[in-house]
């Protein structure tokens, strides 16, 4: 048998293409186009592969075995990269279009429902002031559902890696906290620090233990100092909120005894994977758990008004004045128009104001008189350091007069 022609290069002769035809049966065709009768080809000689002779010293490759991929049946399998940016795209959607319908929405609530009202504050009402009273009002709600998110998504993502692999999908939150930076996880814990109430700052112990893992076994390798600096933290909070404990426990308040004391029990146990019984069941009502808080909480949000709300005094020179209470829209040479609290747009001449006073609102007036070291419990922390620079005036008499 006649050796196949190779070709020649740099490094030696080139293999010739193996050929599809097994090696005991081949097919050959004439000149004119007849096929020839199958003939039984002759044993292989000493070195061929597939019936063609391989030149020596040349190592033959082993046939690569084929991958397959354990997917289950009706089930497509998406890569993990575009996962990753599926939820990526999900979550910024989440952060960035979120405000902007809060924003319409709360012009439209504070208009009554009225076409042409609302059409007057969008004319009048800029995206800056818009965006500005967003955040000092929802930043509250916005910090809030981040650190909610980030929690829960730490602790599924954690008890999920230890479920047999391709098992089940992982969970949107543990998801959404795979592809989240550690940057942004701790500026919604810093968010949530300064615009949360006192009251529920201690949330965020268990929380922020969550969203890091942080067992305590990472304190310290060894027992005996791992034990002193958990001491050490306990002693401090004692030390920060045992006088508003006292107070609260002297006028029976249960609700405020319980957000001062749970919070580190709890977070002393909440790190570190759960059952994987539980993963499935507690993503699905976490996350229905979460959409409904914020959904509810997010009802005074939209209520909220984006202008404040004044008492303005109208009336003649030396004649009967009226008390005006409601929120100035826009003031110009000859009007004042104000948005009344009873609803309605009313057209004040400029040379009949006589005076005008800032109010503040019944959602701003204090429920608890309860302080911790100096700063009112309702208070957050960006509210008490202001109230510091700026202390509270005396309300003045005409805002309590009836509208």
């Amino acid at each position: 048998m006649s050796a196949a022609p190779t070709s020649t290069g740099g490094d030696g002769p080139v293999p010739p293409p193996r050929t599809s035809v097994p090696g005991d049966i081949a097919e050959s065709s004439t000149i004119d186009g007849t096929g020839a009768a199958s003939q039984t080809a002759a044993p292989p000689a000493a070195g061929a592969v597939d019936g063609v002779d391989w030149p020596a010293g040349v190592p033959v490759a082993e046939p690569a075995a084929p991958v397959v991929a354990d997917v289950e049946p009706g089930r497509v399998r998406w890569d993990p990269a575009e996962r990753r940016a599926r939820a990526s795209q999900s979550f910024w959607t989440a952060v960035v279009g979120v405000p902007a319908i809060f924003s319409v929405l709360r012009l439209g609530v504070e208009a009554g429902g009225e076409l042409q009202t609302t059409l007057l504050l969008v004319a009048n009402v800029g995206p800056v002031n818009l965006l500005a009273g967003f955040l000092t009002t929802a930043a509250r709600l916005l910090s809030t559902g981040m650190v909610a998110v980030f929690a829960l998504g730490a602790v599924l993502a954690v008890s999920a890696d230890r479920l047999p692999p391709g098992t089940r999908r992982r969970p949107l939150f543990a998801r959404w906290a795979d592809i989240t930076p550690a940057w942004v996880v701790l500026a919604s814990f810093l968010l949530a620090l300064i615009t949360w109430p006192l009251l529920y700052l201690p949330l965020l112990l268990p929380a922020f233990v969550a969203a890091f893992q942080l067992r305590p076994g990472r304190l310290h390798e060894r027992v005996v100092p791992r034990l002193l600096m958990i001491v050490v933290l306990v002693a401090g909070y004692g030390w920060l909120m045992l006088p508003t404990l006292r107070h609260a426990e002297k006028q029976g308040e249960l609700l405020v005894l319980a957000l001062i004391v749970v919070p580190p029990v709890l977070a002393l146990f909440i790190a570190g994977p759960l059952p994987g019984v539980v993963i499935r069941p507690l993503a699905s009502v976490t996350e229905v758990a979460v959409l409904a808080t914020l959904v509810w909480a997010a009802v005074p949000v939209i209520s909220t008004p984006v202008l404040p709300l004044t008492v303005t005094t109208v009336g003649a020179e030396n004649g009967p004045t009226e008390d005006v209470r409601g929120h100035v829209v826009t003031t110009d040479d000859v009007n004042m128009v104000i948005l009344q609290e009873q609803g309605g747009v009313r057209y004040v001449p400029v040379d009949l104001v006589r005076a005008q006073v800032l109010c503040p609102s019944e959602e701003e007036l204090p429920r608890h008189q309860l302080r911790i070291h100096d700063f009112h419990v309702e208070d957050s922390l960006l509210e008490g350091m202001g109230r510091r620079v700026r202390p509270v005036h005396r309300i003045d008499a005409t805002c309590r007069t009836p509208a």
